[in-house]
């Protein structure tokens, strides 16, 4: 069984998805403004994500920023 940790969370759903399969698991448009993604603490540059694939037992953050204040 393979698995990720997204966003300190156990999935057994994402290991060896893309980013951006990974940013759909959670509902997130792959173009939403306002987003960044680190794998295992390095961040993955918006550029990469459709093609940066997510290794059994990574640890996934998926960051979104908030408005208000």
């Amino acid at each position: 069984l393979y698995m990720i940790y997204l966003n300190g969370k156990p999935r057994d759903d994402g290991a060896g998805q893309t980013v951006t399969g990974v940013l759909r698991l959670l509902d997130l448009a792959p173009d939403a403004r306002g987003v960044a993604v680190a794998v295992d603490g390095e961040v993955v540059p918006r550029a990469g994500w459709s093609t940066f694939a997510i290794p059994d037992g990574a640890r996934v953050e998926v960051l979104t920023a908030m408005r208000g204040g």
